[in-house]
């Protein structure tokens, strides 16, 4: 049995590269890559004088923004452990306030920045209302971030008495239509939201711990994490986000409405989920929800380039997410088999 042991031993320690190089973040972004060029051949071949441009590129980016941003949010939920149904009620909800006469007024006697400001606050408020509830009330984050999701609705359309309130600062509206270097503003603000994502995830103590929750949520308590506080600031940083969508697509509108942001949240999700983020928290990427992103966002080009109805697109959407879904489960018990399996007396490889 000792010689078996020797010469399996660096067989094993020459695979493990290997291994690890295809079952790591590298290879889920891989299948991404490869998933996204799938859709862009087929747009391709259907539709090439269409699609192939750099013109349709914008367009695709264009409209992969606002949902970007909000992905971007939500992957930070997702990765605790958790999750918000509010994203776009809460967006619907900024939108209106951020386009009050009051709050119109004052942004034209003073600076554009105004509504911005107010925008983000009402996310950052609302994120932090789910946060509260969440961590310090023990609510479960479905029913908190669903609440909040009929509140918020509901308060909009109260604020908008029904109605949809038309942007008439100049300023703002020149502000959120110019394009840098050929490239639209909105496309620009999803690219600064991912980076900055990326490096609060990857580079930062908070990253870190936001992982360690949702890997372990008592254990990263018995470490010295302060749990409650960092799950209220990561529902304060989706508001945040859902604030920023907000700006965007008043800039792009032109009008607040509560009917702004509908059904966003389940598009987010499912850009993240895609993504490769675990449902049940403890990995994710900014990357993988990026590529999440285009891939809807590229596969609703190719069905309108095709004249394909909404229905068929949401067929395809909802395929897609389960079979997102269905490789999540896979690895999950993979990973289970694994740890059972390991020899005693042997620590796990680090994640």
């Amino acid at each position: 049995m000792s010689e078996q042991t020797q010469t399996t031993a660096p067989e094993q320690r020459a695979s493990s590269p290997l291994k690890s190089l295809f079952s790591g973040a590298a290879a889920r972004n891989l299948g991404l890559v490869l998933a996204l060029l799938a859709i862009l051949a087929v747009g391709m071949i259907t539709a090439f004088d269409n699609f192939f441009n750099f013109g349709n590129a914008l367009v695709i980016l264009r409209q992969a923004s606002i949902i970007g941003v909000i992905s971007i949010g939500m992957t930070f939920v997702i990765i605790s452990g958790g999750i918000d149904l509010s994203v776009g009620a809460v967006l619907a909800l900024a939108s209106v306030v951020g386009s009050l006469t009051a709050i119109q007024d004052i942004a034209k006697s003073s600076h554009w920045i105004v509504t911005v400001v107010v925008a983000l606050l009402v996310g950052v408020g609302a994120g932090l209302i789910n946060g509260v509830i969440i961590a310090y009330g023990k609510v479960a984050a479905f029913m908190a971030t669903l609440a909040m999701m009929v509140g918020a609705r509901g308060l909009a359309e109260v604020l908008a008495n029904n109605r949809t309130l038309v942007v008439s600062d100049r300023d703002f509206l020149k502000a959120m239509n110019v394009d840098l270097l050929g490239v639209d503003i909105l496309i620009w603000i999803f690219a600064a939201v991912a980076v900055a994502g990326w490096l609060l995830l990857n580079r930062t103590t908070f990253g870190r711990r936001t992982v360690a929750i949702g890997g372990n949520r008592e254990a990263a308590r018995l470490a010295g994490i302060k749990v409650k506080q960092h799950i209220m600031w990561l529902y304060a940083l989706c508001g945040l986000t859902a604030g920023i969508a907000a700006v965007m697509i008043l800039g792009r509108t032109n009008a607040g409405t509560s009917t702004h942001g509908n059904l966003y949240e389940l598009d987010a999700i499912a850009a993240v989920v895609v993504g490769g983020t675990l449902l049940i928290g403890g990995r994710g990427t900014i990357t993988g929800t990026v590529f999440g992103v285009l891939i809807f966002a590229t596969l609703n080009n190719v069905f309108v380039q095709n004249n394909m109805s909404s229905s068929l697109q949401a067929i395809a959407k909802g395929a897609i997410i389960v079979i997102a879904v269905l490789l999540q489960q896979r690895f999950a018990v993979g990973r289970a088999k694994q740890g059972r399996l390991r020899p005693a007396g042997r620590q796990a490889p680090p994640a």
